[in-house]
């Protein structure tokens, strides 16, 4: 497609966990104009993560203005759409004005361990797709009934990431259907509130947002916001999703037989289904293809962990960036790591076990390994985990992967990639965008516009997305992978009885220390 001075631009949001970021992306999905503005994190209890919501509007007001000021006149009228996407599961109550009535609770705050325990259910998996894990918000929810009963009564409305944001451009307390379902109050199959759920969240339907589809019109930015920005013309605010469909969307993961792969903080993988299916190995989301689903895997401790090692065990003076040294020490080490095995459940595990008092662990310690192999065992567990986790999907929908692409801070380390390409056996193709989660957005601000032929967020997908090069499995490394998996498949169940001891013994004497952490 040749992109005219005459097409439309669209301004797209991606509100994470660490920061908002804003791009205005053009119909062969480049990206014209930028801006980013980085959000406080909050971690006044152990496993306890916070934000203030009122950051989430600041930061994207602010990165949309800086965005939009790199813009020509020309260039700001032609601006015809926003889209945004946002950390999935995360929310906070809200009263008539948008006040917050608590600061809001983050998708990897695990205080809720006991209402998981006490009320995940195979009953409510099937009914909502999401098995019972630290990430959904309907568990967090249940802990606020139990532990601030005051403050869910009190609330106007509980919104989602997405809700808020689209209160704060419109003035409209309204959700996609592709953002809200990740609360896990959703009856999924057919992609509305459950009674059921909301009742054991102790949340009334009133105070949840009105939903739209993925891709369809809100409503206009308020005159006075866009106004500031530079913006004269009406702007129209599309419904989006999560980060997680967006990235698949950005990477054109539209089709059966595709799947995305997202090396970020958490890693996780989707796949398009045309049909609501559930199973152990993943969990099921609306898409931002209307009408249909992603059935997603999802490990939580992905880059984050690979960070953690290096503020923890590296360079101080990197405070947890990438180290080129580690990384070629790392790469000196043989694949399995001589019989070094990692947990990677610094954030208790999701796919395929689901368990919220899962701890990390690492075994078989020799006096020959150093902090290279224990940086390295810990990639290799990372793609360990994605390779059966990805096994176990393709059997239990009986659609095979063929193709995987890839996006994420993480595909920057070329030692990761191969080690992921390796572990799960499959050529694994880089996404050249780095806000890929953005452009993944922007696709269904892009799809509302028509410009690509008709308003088929599958059709704009397949215009905008950019690939760079693949990395190939050596066949050799794979099968030697094989057989490391099959060891640190059973390091899970073995320590399993003890975790439950270690993790009543924790409750009983919490580490002090962490009591005191503010920030993360």
């Amino acid at each position: 497609m040749c992109v005219r001075e005459t097409d439309p631009l669209v301004i797209s949001l991606d509100s994470s966990t660490t920061a908002t970021k804003a791009v205005v992306v053009d119909a062969q999905g480049k990206v014209v104009g930028q801006g980013k503005r980085e959000i406080p994190l909050s971690s006044p209890h152990s496993a306890w993560f916070e934000h203030d919501p009122r950051d989430w509007w600041t930061s994207t007001n602010e990165a949309i203005h800086e965005a939009v000021w790199q813009l020509s006149p020309g260039q700001r009228e032609r601006v015809a759409a926003l889209a945004m996407t946002h950390q999935r599961e995360s929310f906070a109550p809200f009263d008539e004005q948008g006040n917050p009535l608590r600061p809001g609770i983050l998708w990897l705050d695990g205080r809720a361990a006991e209402q998981i325990l006490a009320f995940g259910t195979d009953e409510i998996h099937a009914l909502s797709g999401k098995p019972a894990d630290i990430t959904p918000a309907l568990y967090k929810l249940a802990w606020l009934k139990q532990n601030e009963p005051d403050v869910l009564p009190r609330a106007h409305k509980i919104m989602d990431v997405h809700g808020y944001l689209v209160w704060s451009l419109t003035g409209r307390w309204t959700s996609s259907v592709a953002c809200a379902d990740s609360l896990g109050l959703f009856d999924i199959s057919a992609q509305t509130w459950s009674p059921k759920l909301l009742d054991l969240a102790g949340v009334r339907e009133d105070q949840m947002a009105d939903l739209v589809r993925p891709g369809e019109y809100i409503g206009d930015v308020l005159p006075e916001v866009r106004e500031a920005w530079g913006i004269l013309q009406d702007l129209p605010v599309v419904a989006g999703c999560g980060d997680g469909q967006a990235a698949g969307i950005g990477a054109a993961v539209v089709e059966p037989g595709v799947a995305y792969l997202n090396l970020g903080t958490a890693v996780n993988a989707g796949v398009q289904s045309d049909e609501y299916v559930y199973g152990p190995a993943y969990r099921t989301l609306a898409s931002g293809v209307p009408d249909t689903f992603v059935l997603e895997i999802l490990q939580s401790s992905g880059s984050y962990l690979a960070t953690w090692f290096r503020q923890a065990m590296g360079k101080a003076e990197l405070n947890g960036r990438p180290d080129p040294e580690l990384e070629a020490a790392a790469e000196r080490v043989s694949a399995g790591c001589g019989g070094l095995f990692t947990l990677p459940y610094w954030q208790a595990v999701q796919s395929p076990y689901w368990d919220p008092i899962a701890r990390g662990a690492q075994v078989g310690w020799r006096g020959s390994h150093d902090k290279a192999a224990m940086y390295r065992s810990i990639l290799e567990a990372i793609g360990m985990e994605m390779g059966r986790n990805l096994r176990w999907m393709q059997e239990s929908t009986g659609v095979p992967i063929t193709t995987i692409r890839a996006m994420g801070g993480g595909t920057r380390s070329p030692l990761w990639r191969k080690i992921m390409t390796d572990t799960i056996g499959l050529p694994i193709t880089a996404c050249t965008e780095d806000e890929i989660g953005a452009v993944g957005a922007a696709c269904l601000g892009m799809a509302f516009t028509g410009v690509h032929g008709d308003n088929s967020v599958v059709t704009s997908a397949k215009a905008m997305a950019h690939f760079g090069d693949t990395t190939e499995p050596d066949e050799a490394l794979h099968q030697r992978y094989q057989e490391a998996a099959e060891i640190q498949g059973k390091l899970y169940e073995a320590l399993r009885p003890v975790v439950q001891e270690i993790h009543g013994f924790a409750q009983k004497y919490p580490n002090e220390a962490e009591l005191t952490v503010e920030g993360a």
